[in-house]
């Protein structure tokens, strides 16, 4: 899908120093995916202690029923 940005030329530049890649493309591309990944990982900090654990389950009875 193409698409006209207006990315900071400075940052950009940095970008592809730091990151070693070949072109703006792959640069851009790899930060879209750190994002990601990053925010996703922040989800999952969120999530720590939200979810409530039967006490009563008995994980290796389970176990034994496969």
């Amino acid at each position: 899908m193409p698409t006209n940005l207006a990315i900071d030329d400075d940052l950009l530049d940095r970008a592809l120093r730091v990151g070693g890649l070949p072109s703006k493309r792959a640069t851009v591309n790899e930060a879209l995916r750190e994002f990601i990944a990053r925010r996703k990982r922040l989800e999952a900090i969120d999530a720590i202690g939200t979810i409530e654990f039967a006490d009563d389950f008995d994980h290796k009875a389970d176990r034994k029923k496969r």
